[in-house]
């Protein structure tokens, strides 16, 4: 069993940063794939990044490419996800999860275990 605690979120305005963290218990992450997800309200879960086991490759959503920063640490068993120049639409609830994969996925179905999620709200 794996238990995922994202902390981080919170309140900023407009064109603002965030770093959210993902912290692991019960096992290590080190062969396990993670992937941020964000709901927003009245909308479907989404995908946001991903890494695999190792660190060597990631993926993201386009509306995010270029601002967001998936990275981790297997070391203190955290992922961590840096939200640069933030804009409204990107106010959710933040989840991690982790995949029993070495390779990352963007389907958040074949993710094992969630956290509860942290809200993130994008003032204009």
């Amino acid at each position: 069993q794996v238990q995922l605690v994202e902390s981080g979120g919170g309140l900023v305005q407009a064109g603002g940063s965030l770093r959210l963290s993902c912290a692991a218990s019960g096992r290590t992450l080190d062969r396990y794939s993670m992937g941020w997800f964000r709901q927003a309200p009245w909308k479907e879960r989404e995908h946001v990044a991903a890494m695999n086991s190792n660190g060597d490759i990631t993926y993201y959503a386009n509306a995010v490419k270029g601002r967001f920063t998936i990275s981790r640490d297997n070391v203190k068993n955290t992922v961590y996800l840096q939200m640069d120049s933030l804009n409204p639409e990107d106010t959710a609830v933040y989840y991690c999860g982790a995949r029993s994969d070495s390779y990352f996925r963007i389907n958040q179905g074949l993710y094992d275990y969630w956290g509860q999620g942290t809200q993130v709200t994008v003032s204009s």
